[in-house]
Formats: C-alpha cells, sequence, structure tokens
C-alpha cells in the first residue's frame, strides 16, 4: 500500500499546475517590451501594412495563451514561428488581384522589398520560391542564425543551415543570370543609339 493519502473529494489543491515562476504578467510585459517592435517589422515586411497591428497583437495573444510552450531562451523565434503562421492564414483569406503586367514594385508583397532598387537583384530575389525568400529574409533582414531559422520554420538545425545555403547559391545564380541579362540588354540598347 502506498503511503501517500489520495486527496479528499472536493479538494482541488493536488490538480492546481502551477506556472513556473518565470511565466507571470511580468514575463509577459517583459516578452512584450523586448520583442514587440521586432514582431512587428518582421509583419510589416510580409504583409499589408493595414494588418500590422492587428497580427501583432494575435501574436502576443497567442504568446500569453500558449505561455507554457514557449520555450526559455527561444522566445523570439518562437513569437517569429507563431507571427508566420498568423501572417500565411491572413494572406490565403485575401483575394488574389489578377494582374495583365508584373508591378515595378508590388504594392501587396514584402514592404522590405522595396529597399531594392537595383532590377536586377529585385528580378532575381521574386524568381526565388517562397521558402528560398523566407530563409534568406530571415537571416539577412532579422539576422536570425541557422538554429534561429530552424526554430522559426519549424525545422532541425542542419535542415536549416542547408537550406540557407542552398537559398544563397539559387540566389547569386539567378542574380548573375540577370546581371549578365541586363547587361546584355544595355549594351544592345547603346550599340542602337
Amino acid at each position: 500500500m502506498s503511503s501517500t493519502t489520495p486527496p479528499k473529494l472536493g479538494d482541488t489543491s493536488a490538480n492546481v499546475v502551477p506556472l513556473r515562476p518565470a511565466v507571470t504578467e511580468e514575463w509577459f510585459s517583459r516578452l512584450f517590451t523586448d520583442y514587440a517592435r521586432l514582431v512587428q517589422r518582421y509583419i510589416y515586411r510580409r504583409t499589408s501594412s493595414d494588418a500590422v497591428e492587428d497580427l501583432t497583437a494575435e501574436t502576443f495573444a497567442t504568446a500569453w495563451r500558449k505561455r507554457d510552450e514557449i520555450p526559455e531562451g527561444l522566445e523570439l523565434q518562437w513569437l517569429y514561428k507563431t507571427a508566420g503562421f498568423l501572417i500565411a492564414n491572413y494572406n490565403r483569406k485575401r483575394k488574389p488581384v489578377l494582374l495583365e503586367e508584373f508591378p515595378e514594385i508590388a504594392h501587396d508583397s514584402d514592404p522590405a522589398i522595396y529597399v531594392i532598387e537595383d532590377a536586377a537583384l529585385r528580378s532575381a530575389f521574386y524568381r526565388l520560391s517562397e521558402k528560398d525568400r523566407k530563409v534568406l529574409i530571415l537571416a539577412a533582414w532579422e539576422g536570425q542564425n541557422s538554429e534561429q531559422i530552424a526554430q522559426a520554420l519549424d525545422i532541425s538545425p542542419n535542415a536549416a543551415a542547408v537550406a540557407l545555403s542552398r537559398a544563397r547559391a539559387r540566389f547569386s545564380k539567378l542574380f548573375s543570370d540577370e546581371s549578365t541579362d541586363a547587361g546584355a540588354n544595355t549594351n544592345a540598347a547603346t550599340d542602337t543609339l
């Protein structure tokens, strides 16, 4: 027989699972203060500007609801991953607009791309797959390393390192091809003058 006595009927204290000491309102306040701006920038680069506040709020609301599931030390990656899911759902609900001609700068795509003024660079970047673009943006604009990218994309660190290496190689090849084509077009245009 067991030496411990079972809890009395109606005694709910035995069923209460205490929160980790770090997971409190103070912890959440610090989480929001430390990462809200980074999450907001992450979302802004991936969707329309009118959805940024709502998606940021939903990301942190989800963080509060799932606060016990957030790995200690990986809070930002968890927030990026959650924001990524919310962005995907938001973008999936939007109606696509058919274009006769691709615009010079896509107004409904990643705003971070607006800073790319070189046509060959922009063209090469847009020709990459969505996964390649996502990996490169996490590495370049968000400053994430392979382990952090792995957390954000829910893949292994080795898979993230391989994905980043391959995305860089594909981008380099596309950019080289675009630059060569742009140079040939420029030379052909100046020859006709």
